[in-house]
């Protein structure tokens, strides 16, 4: 399902019209981005939770060339699933 297909599907269930259902897509994608630039996390009940983790730096050997490079630290954005999405799947 791609973002156009879930936008009708989402106007269609909820009575909104297309225009409706995207701007409330476009504010919630926009607020969560926000919260989780602030590195807090995000909470859907019945969904999951969404965080930001930092990965450590670390050294990686090329395999091909036996280099070592170092990896510098990063933000990744993490996601788990609730129970109940867990037990659904």
């Amino acid at each position: 399902m791609n973002n156009k297909e879930f936008i009708s599907e989402l106007a269609k269930r909820s009575d909104l019209s297309l225009k409706e259902a995207s701007a409330l897509m476009t504010n919630l994608v926009s607020e969560m981005t926000s919260r989780l630039e602030d590195e807090a996390t995000v909470s859907i009940s019945g969904f999951g939770n969404f965080e930001v983790k930092k990965k450590l730096e670390r050294v990686v050997v090329n395999p091909s060339t036996k280099q070592r490079m170092l990896i510098p630290p990063k933000m990744v954005l993490n996601f788990r699933p609730s129970a109940t999405l867990k037990e659904k799947l």
